[in-house]
């Protein structure tokens, strides 16, 4: 109550929002386990973090000495979370403000609230929350220069960054795939490409790291 007394009627909103969110996560994960039957296994993601690994990207995301929305391209299980999340790291201890969503409790892992990885001293983190949303509520609220998520690839994904981009937020994010040509299965995803949203662009894969 005492902080309630200090917010704005926009901040009491974004409470509200992020209340009926997690309301709504809670609801889902329920129905969800009632329809979870004979499991036959069992698979545990374990992030890996390695301080450093963007160093030879760092100095090719720059266009005249300032970052720039990057998209991490690559098939499943080349690294395009952990450079992510050491893109993350650099850039915020670089001076910016980074604001993470972290859908999945890949890239900081957080345990109560802590991150475990180190994604940087200017990093805010939403945790555990689908993506189009925390985007938007991140946005609104935190003010960041640049907005960081793994894995894009829908047409709400889409919408999310032009909301962001038109907000005057930098993008980080990652998506599956060989070549750029690979994204424009989505209309909106398309769109984002030709509109040059992304001013670089990695490509990864098992022998090598290109920045376009």
């Amino acid at each position: 109550m005492f902080m309630v007394n200090y917010l704005g009627d926009s901040d009491i909103q974004l409470l509200k929002e992020i209340s009926l969110l997690n309301k709504e996560l809670k609801e889902k994960k329920e129905e969800l386990a009632k329809k979870l039957k004979d499991i036959s296994g069992l698979n545990f993601r374990i992030a890996r973090e390695v301080i450093g690994f963007a160093n030879s990207i760092i100095p090719k995301i720059k266009i005249n000495n300032e970052f720039v929305s990057t998209l991490i391209i690559s098939p499943p299980g080349i690294g395009k979370t952990t450079l992510l999340r050491d893109l993350v790291r650099q850039i915020s201890n670089s001076g910016y403000n980074v604001s993470l969503i972290d859908e999945r409790s890949e890239i900081a892992s957080c345990y109560k609230g802590i991150p475990q990885n180190d994604i940087g001293d200017r990093t805010d983190i939403m945790d555990a929350v689908y993506k189009v949303d925390g985007i938007k509520m991140m946005v609104r609220s935190m003010r960041p220069d640049f907005v960081a998520t793994d894995e894009i690839g829908t047409d709400e994904d889409a919408e999310a960054i032009f909301y962001a981009v038109n907000c005057g937020t930098k993008i980080l994010a990652t998506a599956h795939g060989n070549k750029v040509e690979d994204l424009y299965k989505s209309k909106k995803m398309k769109e984002i490409l030709e509109c040059n949203i992304f001013e670089k662009i990695v490509l990864m894969s098992k022998t090598e790291i290109k920045v376009l």
